[in-house]
Parts: structure tokens; C-alpha cells; sequence
């Protein structure tokens, strides 16, 4: 792993390269444990925001296997696809599938998105959960080949300004399914500890723009204390 340091951009930006996702996926997995460990200690619980998409498939399924004090975790989605709760689409299904179901954190600290119900209803109910959390302790985000992270897309509003609200309705996404509810840049933007997770060489357009300082729907996320990108090298080298 290699430290790449800022580029020209609104964000604080850390760009962290490895050669292989293998690598990429080991260390972020002691990473997340550690921070949990450490908020743990800290306060007795840990908050934090899964990304959704195949990016963090390998990251949730070592998880499953490791030693942690599941009973303090509290678990949030980034975003969700507007699909019945057994979707194989879903965010949620996946989590749950290859790590959630199968450690002893507590069913009432998992949060997934009612997002097979009425789109403005589900909304508004995890707006009203996440108010209550003035910062999370850690956001796992991903990136789409367009630029877009959770379901923040190019031309549709992030909710960056201040008054936005906590979660953002999609109507229109331009990609399959239309619907879907995503949490605002604003409220992502609430976190001690942000990392974005880049993998796979049909991201490079969008890695080249965001290093180039192109407005790209990731970077209206902007935390108090950074973000952390932790990319494959083969990215950085062709974006």
C-alpha cells in the first residue's frame, strides 16, 4: 500500500493504493474492527454505515468470521434500491446473507431501509431514525462508474447544501431500479471517519475526474475530518 496525499478538490482527500484487492479488502477489514474497538471503549458502541453493491461483497463476508463485540454494533445503509425486502437487489439482502445474519449483533441495532414500502413513507422514517444520531463513527461508501456514491447520481441534487434534508428521494436513477432512497451528502457528510472503497477498472473515468478535481457526485461528501479512498493501484495508475 502506498500513500498518494491530496489532490485539487473540495474534499480533504487520502488516497491510499494497493496492489491488490486482496490487500485492499485485509486491511480495511482490521481497520473497521479497530475503529468499532475503539468506539467501543470509548462510548460502548460503534455506528456505522454500510455501502452497498458487489465493491464490499468480501469485506462483509470476512467480518463474518472475525472476533468482535457485536452486541455494541448499531448498523445504517448508505442507500437502497426500492425493491421487496428479499430482493436479491437489495443492500440489505446482501449484508445480511454473507455477515449480518450470522453474527450476535442485537436485530434492533440493524437498520436496513424500508425501502418496500410507499418511497415518501420510507423515506421520512429514516430520516426520523438517523436524526437521532448527531455523527456516525464510520460511512463505507462506494463509487460508480458515473461518479455516483450510495444513490447520489450525476444532474440529480446530492443534498449537500446545509438545509438538505437527512435522505433524498430518487425517482429517476439512471440505472435499474428507478426508485431508490439514499441517505443526503449532507447526512453522510456527519461522520468521524469516512473511507471510500474503489475497485475494479471500470471506475477509471470517474477515479480520473475526481483526482482532477471534476465536481463528481462523491465529492459533496465532505466530513469535518477527510475521507480515506483506499483503491486498487492499477486505478490510480490508468485514471
Amino acid at each position: 500500500m502506498h500513500f498518494l496525499g491530496d489532490k485539487s478538490n473540495p474534499q480533504t482527500c487520502r488516497w491510499h493504493a494497493f496492489k491488490s484487492t486482496t490487500e485492499l479488502e485485509q486491511t480495511l477489514v482490521a481497520k473497521i474492527l479497530w475503529i468499532a474497538q475503539q468506539a467501543i471503549d470509548k462510548k460502548g458502541s460503534f455506528h456505522v454505515v454500510l455501502a452497498g453493491g458487489s465493491t464490499p461483497k468480501k469485506i462483509y463476508e470476512s467480518l463474518r468470521g472475525a472476533k468482535a463485540d457485536w452486541n455494541a454494533w448499531h448498523v445504517y445503509y448508505g442507500d437502497e434500491r426500492c425493491l421487496p425486502v428479499d430482493h436479491a437487489e437489495r443492500n440489505s439482502r446482501m449484508a445480511s446473507s454473507v455477515w449480518l445474519d450470522h453474527v450476535a449483533i442485537p436485530a434492533q441495532q440493524i437498520h436496513p431501509i424500508p425501502a418496500e414500502e410507499d418511497v415518501i413513507v420510507a423515506a421520512a422514517k429514516y430520516a426520523q431514525l438517523v436524526k437521532n444520531i448527531e455523527f456516525f463513527d464510520l460511512v463505507l461508501l462506494g463509487l460508480g462508474e458515473d461518479g455516483h456514491t450510495a444513490s447520489l447520481f450525476p444532474e440529480h441534487d446530492p443534498g449537500d447544501s446545509q438545509d438538505a434534508p437527512e435522505t433524498m428521494i430518487i425517482m429517476d436513477a439512471p440505472k435499474p431500479p428507478p426508485q431508490r432512497i439514499s441517505l443526503s451528502a449532507r447526512r453522510l457528510s456527519k461522520t468521524h471517519l469516512l473511507f471510500f472503497i474503489i475497485t475494479g477498472i471500470n471506475k477509471s473515468r470517474a477515479v480520473k475526474d475526481w483526482r482532477s478535481g471534476v465536481n463528481i457526485p462523491a465529492t459533496t461528501v465532505t466530513p469535518k475530518n477527510g475521507v480515506d479512498i483506499y483503491i486498487e493501484s492499477a486505478l490510480v495508475e490508468t485514471g
